[in-house]
């Protein structure tokens, strides 16, 4: 006999699983939700807020996005390896998602671009601390409030392992283990899936992806977070089709120096590889699925960013060529005490070097290529970019000591 009955199971507590439950039980139907952890939110409570197509603000701010528009981006981006019908009908419903997190008390900022290049689709959540991380975890907080007004009965530390089916192949009920490791049965008539992350799993990342979690992969890696409801959902007859990701490049060691070390080491100047050679426009290097794109397919997985000191002064004294609501503050005053503190924790990620061949050789890059791409590059800050074709106003050379690599 089960421990408990219900209409519905949700499996995790995250924005998915609590929009789940809380729109299932406005519904009328009776829901269950079972979350690993002590705390509803999941991965989301670091972030910032959802993407909608045509939101209020969105037209409010005069920002010209419509659904037809997103799904052709978003599936040319993806080059058609991705469900458009179901996308389509994500993007339709997201404005209508935003005033329905309105309606539980939920407020926002207003509608904003992650970097310059990208469209004003970040519905970034108010908090009582202005813009920054973690601003989504008052929507986790509005839904939670939300399902509990509406009955919704939350099982914290209880972890779904296995969906049970009938005879006849229905969904019947969920197998799930408390905090002290006692197995539960919970009967319902269906039951959602809403967790499906892996980042603390490195034999699961290694065999659906083929990356190394703490050598070329440096995802999410939330305690609990192993791939359980993939697992359940395969189990259940759900088709095992390969794993794609969406990667984002970042700098190594260096995200908890000072904010202006790693916004002047993002900025578009010269990029190479470890063979001392370019390999893009770096101005696209704000859009960082594209820098990880081309970072993937480079020796080691690794690219290097440099800047002299004449760059480095120049973006002291006038602000960063380009900002993004991760790093926003174009004020990189103190990027030489975060130099300083970078030095003195022994920093991995971050190298200074007197001259172009001392860098070279504290980075590991071929030295002869690395100084014939500096000298190609100062004369393209002359005549234009005749390798990628970068704007003129990004190209600044390198011709003062110190030298800053990241």
């Amino acid at each position: 006999m089960a421990d408990y009955s219900t209409q519905i199971v949700v499996i995790a507590g995250g924005p998915a699983g609590l929009s789940a439950a809380v729109q299932a039980a406005e519904d009328g139907a009776e829901v269950i939700l079972i979350e690993k952890s002590a705390a509803v939110g999941g991965a989301a409570n670091m972030g910032m807020g959802p993407l909608a197509i045509g939101s209020k603000y969105q037209k409010r701010q005069m920002y010209d996005i419509t659904v037809e528009k997103a799904l052709n981006m978003i599936m040319e981006y993806t080059h058609y390896n991705i469900d458009g019908r179901l996308v389509k009908r994500y993007l339709e419903q997201s404005a209508d998602t935003i005033e329905w997190l309105e309606d539980m008390g939920v407020e926002f900022e207003g509608a904003y671009k992650y970097f310059t290049k990208s469209e004003p689709t970040w519905h970034i959540v108010k908090t009582d601390q202005g813009i920054g991380p973690r601003a989504a975890s008052f929507m986790n907080k509005a839904l939670y409030a939300r399902a509990q007004e509406l009955g919704v009965k939350v099982m914290l530390e209880t972890a779904g392992k296995k969906i049970l089916k009938d005879e006849d192949g229905k969904v019947c009920g969920v197998l799930a283990v408390d905090k002290e490791g006692k197995e539960l049965e919970i009967a319902c008539k269906a039951a959602i899936i809403a967790t499906c992350g892996a980042g603390a799993n490195p034999e699961m990342i290694k065999q659906e992806t083929g990356y190394i979690f703490g050598k070329d992969m440096f995802n999410f890696a939330i305690p609990g977070n192993v791939g359980d409801g993939i697992k359940m959902a395969w189990e259940a007859g759900v088709d095992h089709v390969p794993v794609r990701i969406e990667q984002a490049a970042n700098f190594e060691g260096i995200d908890d120096l000072p904010q202006s070390v790693p916004n002047i080491m993002m900025q578009p100047n010269l990029l190479v590889n470890l063979h001392g050679k370019r390999v893009m426009d770096e101005e696209q290097m704000q859009n960082t699925t594209f820098l990880s794109n081309a970072a993937s397919h480079q020796k080691n997985r690794v690219l290097f960013s440099i800047v002299d000191s004449s760059i480095v002064k120049y973006y002291m004294r006038n602000g960063v060529d380009e900002i993004s609501m991760v790093r926003f503050n174009p004020d990189v005053s103190d990027f030489t005490e975060g130099v300083k503190m970078a030095q003195e924790s022994g920093n991995s990620g971050l190298f200074v070097a007197d001259s172009i061949e001392e860098l070279a050789e504290k980075t590991g890059i071929d030295v002869d290529n690395l100084v014939d791409t500096v000298e190609e590059y100062n004369d393209y800050c002359d005549t234009g970019d005749e390798e990628f074709f970068k704007r003129k106003k990004y190209m600044r050379p390198l011709t003062k000591a110190p030298y800053y690599a990241a």
